[in-house]
């Protein structure tokens, strides 16, 4: 498929955009060799842990409180198949744009810190990140680098209670300090919302792009598959993140190709 046309008037808008939401989920990161946890080829697609329990019931807040063996069990397990990876294209560009642009934001759903990683300093991190821990008992907090080491679950050094990574888990309420800043955002408003790699299910990650459309605020789509969202955005790429944002570069930066 020629996506030609549609880079070329995704690139124009990015150009003349000052203010840009990005928001982004597990599609952005596949192509930094991430596996899902559940979808497709993920690591329990269509499968029940060794306990019998979804992984949905294994990575709930419930659990965490009661067995957090097995909650930290499923989250290790994550976590070393994502050990070493490295942001990739998409997350690099939208990195350098956002150094070029001060009012480039992301909001995303993965906790894999790999925005981060790439520069990226406006960041909503709406589901957290695996490499901050925090006790369950007091305010002792940390980050690491990755897990290799941990005794699991971990013991608080000043408590002696549970450390967990301070993600959001299955039943869990999103952090209220993340969603106010979502919401100021929006306030503030932007000239261009961009999807990418999300399925969209979840209402507070389409409600960006349902936003734009009643502000009249151009919307684009960045997925190889139909969302929740598709049938909503002015322009679609089905293409991988890194693709896409290789050739929109191109586009944007001619001297640099």
């Amino acid at each position: 498929m020629d996506h030609s046309a549609t880079l070329d008037a995704v690139a124009a808008l990015i150009a003349a955009a000052r203010r840009i939401l990005f928001i982004t989920g597990a599609g952005i990161s596949a192509d930094s060799g991430l596996p899902t946890y559940r979808g497709i080829g993920g690591l329990y697609h269509e499968r029940l842990t060794a306990e019998g329990l979804t992984i949905e019931e294994a990575l709930s807040g419930h659990m965490m409180a009661h067995r957090p063996d097995i909650t930290w069990k499923y989250i290790a397990e994550i976590e070393a198949n994502c050990r070493g990876a490295r942001p990739n294209a998409a997350h690099r560009t939208i990195a350098a744009l956002e150094a070029e642009k001060p009012g480039v934001w992301v909001l995303t759903q993965n906790v894999d810190g790999l925005h981060r990683a790439a520069g990226s300093a406006h960041l909503i991190e709406i589901h957290g990140t695996v490499h901050h821990l925090r006790c369950t008992e007091c305010s002792h907090n940390r980050m690491v680098e990755d897990f290799a080491g941990l005794v699991l679950p971990p013991a608080c050094p000043v408590c002696g209670g549970v450390l967990r990574p301070d993600i959001v888990l299955f039943g869990e309420m999103l952090p209220t300090r993340e969603m106010d800043r979502l919401e100021h955002l929006l306030e503030a408003g932007f000239d261009l919302v961009v999807s990418i790699g999300t399925t969209s299910v979840f209402p507070y990650i389409a409600g960006p792009v349902w936003w734009a459309r009643q502000e009249g605020v151009p919307t684009v789509e960045i997925n190889p598959g139909d969302t929740e969202v598709s049938h909503l955005v002015q322009h679609r790429l089905r293409m991988g993140a890194a693709e896409a944002f290789l050739a929109l570069w191109q586009r944007l930066h001619p001297e640099a190709a």
